[in-house]
C-alpha cells in the first residue's frame, strides 16, 4: 500500500468514525448561542482509542499538502487539546518535532501568569486549531493569545468546519489561513 492509499483509508475511516459516534441529529444550542438541527460531538472523537490516532494522522498530511510547516500547534482549552496531542504524536510517530500547547480563555492572575501553556511558542511558527468552529470566536481567542506570547501563526485548522462563517471571519481578522478537514457536507448535514 502506498503513503497515498494509507492516508485515503485514513480519511475515510475518520469520516466514518465520526458519523457513526460523533454525529447527533435533533435541535441543540451551540457554545456560540446558535441554534442548530445536529451536533458534533467530536470529544467522542479526539478523545477515542482508534480515531485519535486518525486525527493527528489526517489533521498532520492537511498541514503538509497546505504547505504549512510549523514548529507547535494547540489552542483554546479544551477542544483543541487532543487534536493537539494527536498532531504531536502523528509528527513524532514520523520522526518530526511538533509541540503542543494549550491556551487559556484569560491570562493567569497567579503562578507563571500565563495564557499559553506548555513549551514557549515564543518566536516559532504555531497553528492554532479547533475541534470544529462555528463562528471562529475561541480560534481568534487562541490566535490573540499565542500572537501576545510571541508566536508567529501561520493558520487555522479545524477537523471539521459547519460552514457558517467561521472561515471568513478568522481570516478577515487575524489574517491568516483556515484549513479544515472535513466539512459538514461530508456527514449529510445541510
Amino acid at each position: 500500500m502506498t503513503i497515498d492509499s494509507d492516508a485515503d483509508a485514513d480519511r475515510e475511516r475518520l469520516r466514518e468514525l465520526i458519523d457513526e459516534l460523533a454525529v447527533v441529529r435533533g435541535r441543540v444550542t451551540l457554545s456560540s448561542g446558535r441554534e442548530a438541527d445536529y451536533y458534533i460531538d467530536l470529544r467522542r472523537i479526539t478523545l477515542h482509542h482508534e480515531a485519535s490516532r486518525l486525527v493527528g494522522r489526517v489533521m498532520l498530511r492537511m498541514l503538509d499538502e497546505a504547505g504549512i510547516g510549523c514548529a507547535a500547534v494547540g489552542g483554546l482549552t479544551m477542544g483543541a487539546d487532543p487534536v493537539a496531542t494527536a498532531i504531536m504524536h502523528a509528527a513524532g510517530a514520523e520522526d518530526r518535532a511538533v509541540d503542543a500547547f494549550v491556551v487559556r480563555k484569560a491570562q493567569k492572575s497567579y503562578g507563571m501568569g500565563r495564557q499559553v501553556e506548555g513549551p514557549s511558542v515564543e518566536g516559532r511558527r504555531v497553528v492554532v486549531l479547533e475541534d470544529t468552529s462555528t463562528t471562529g470566536g475561541s480560534a481568534l481567542t487562541a490566535v490573540e493569545g499565542v500572537r501576545a506570547a510571541g508566536g508567529e501563526v501561520e493558520a487555522v485548522a479545524v477537523l471539521v468546519d459547519r460552514d457558517t462563517g467561521a472561515a471568513e471571519h478568522i481570516r478577515e481578522t487575524a489574517g491568516v489561513p483556515y484549513l479544515y478537514a472535513y466539512s459538514k457536507s461530508d456527514f449529510g448535514l445541510e
